[in-house]
């Protein structure tokens, strides 16, 4: 009777890390880092087709991604330059985080006047910006998750960001988009969007800066720029100076991350390169296909959308827990094979056709289980990162963990053009087999290094 108490208590503590403070605000966050993804993506996928775009140039536009995997190249700005005024009254990464959220709002409303089917070019840059806006936006909020609180709480963290990330994709950028296109305009939604990107704005002003911790050996490693200084007295100060910031802010994180993981830092890194490769592949081709199997942008709307972000906060906060109660590893493990199991049934409703049954199944397994891998493969990575180098460090992580995905995925209009939709799940499912044979090569690492 005892153990089963302690049991249940534990169990509710475990809860209860969904009442701090930090943890809650982390949801609005997640909302504003999560509304312009689809607006440049699935959302703007679906007015392309429905403009008359051609697949093959939908499929091009999963390039725009790329934005996201290459910021690691200008996140060491974002660590450590300040802005001008905003800095010195909200700090480093609400600074950021506002500057940002201008230019995505800014960028919607860039879209909202452009017509995709006179002007697709200008329509491709003006997604571009949002896109850069929006990952510069996660680089600082992924800064501040990180920073924000206790490593203990990293799980439920990632969870609520991926609660906040999901109804902004799927209510509000997805559902809600796919409502006001149907009763008024596209015009009109894209401006309605641009308008809720205020809950961030508010959010930021609201939020207080976290405190950022640094170790003895990256104080130590630090140290070695200022020796640097001194054993070049003889540079002109200005190229000194900027000498000092590169090797501060850009490699420094590097070494520091290959010093800490040692041999294992490259199998890290192509780990993250390939874990999340099938579901990102899948999302692109997701709304033309519901197009193409001739649902209404309100069947979407009700299901992919609405029904299928509460699938996925209820797989994100479950992951949360699990990633405490049994470990990363674990439920990176299970997500993984759920994932791939869940895109295997795409295959019977491309098969079935219009049938709103197997649409809802098909949306239940698959955003569940995207829900509970991706709060673990947060909280991997979250963990991965030193607090003194966290918007470059993480900033790097979820470059590689998209880069590769997103180039294979913009041949994925190709794909279904030539082979067909049938062939095209298959092809994303296989994809995630060595992202399972990783994962279980991590797990045996790890059972041998708790060995005596």
């Amino acid at each position: 009777m005892s153990n089963d108490l302690n049991g249940t208590r534990g169990w509710v503590q475990l809860w209860r890390a969904y009442s701090h403070p930090r943890v809650i605000g982390m949801l609005l966050l997640g909302f504003a880092a999560g509304l312009p993804f689809p607006l440049v993506f699935a959302t703007l996928s679906t007015w392309l087709r429905f403009a008359g775009i051609e697949r093959s140039t939908i499929g091009f536009f999963a390039w725009i991604g790329i934005v996201y995997s290459i910021k690691v190249f200008w996140s060491p700005v974002v660590d450590r330059l300040p802005i001008p005024l905003l800095t010195a009254h909200l700090g480093q990464r609400r600074s950021w985080m506002l500057l940002a959220q201008s230019a995505i709002a800014a960028g919607l409303i860039g879209m909202a006047l452009t017509d995709p089917a006179t002007h697709i070019t200008t329509m491709a840059w003006l997604a571009l910006l949002v896109a850069f806006a929006s990952a510069t936006q996660d680089i600082t909020v992924d800064a501040y998750r990180i920073e924000a609180v206790e490593s203990s709480l990293q799980g439920p963290m990632a969870a609520m960001y991926q609660s906040g990330y999901r109804i902004a994709v799927a209510l509000v950028g997805g559902a809600l988009a796919l409502y006001l296109a149907e009763w008024s305009n596209w015009q009109v939604t894209y401006i309605t969007m641009a308008l809720c990107m205020l809950v961030g704005v508010i959010t930021v002003l609201i939020i207080r800066e976290p405190a950022r911790a640094v170790s003895d050996q990256t104080y130590h490693q630090e140290q070695r720029v200022l020796d640097y200084l001194e054993n070049h007295a003889h540079l002109p100060v200005q190229l000194r100076r900027i000498n000092a910031w590169f090797i501060g802010a850009v490699l420094c994180p590097f070494i520091d991350f290959f010093q800490r993981n040692g041999k294992n830092a490259l199998f890290i890194l192509a780990f993250i390169a390939v874990y999340r490769i099938s579901d990102v592949v899948l999302g692109n081709m997701a709304n033309p296909f519901y197009v193409d199997m001739h649902f209404s942008k309100s069947e979407i709307a009700s299901i992919s959308k609405i029904y299928g972000v509460l699938m996925t906060i209820l797989g994100a906060t479950l992951g949360g827990v699990l990633v405490v109660r049994w470990g990363v590893l674990r439920i990176l493990l299970l997500g993984a094979v759920c994932i791939n199991l869940s895109i295997l049934l795409f295959t019977q409703l491309a098969a079935r056709g219009h049938d709103l049954t197997w649409l809802a199944i098909v949306i239940s397994a698959d955003n569940f289980s995207v829900g509970m891998a991706t709060s673990a493969f947060i909280a991997y990575l979250s963990r991965l990162t030193n607090t003194a180098y966290t918007a470059t460090q993480y900033a790097l992580f979820s470059s590689l963990m998209t880069l590769f995905p997103k180039i294979l995925s913009g041949f994925s209009g190709v794909i279904v053009d030539a082979r067909g939709y049938h062939f095209f799940f298959v092809y994303a499912a296989l994809l995630g087999i060595p992202s399972i044979l990783m994962v279980l090569y991590l797990l045996y690492r790890q059972a041998r290094a708790r060995q005596p």
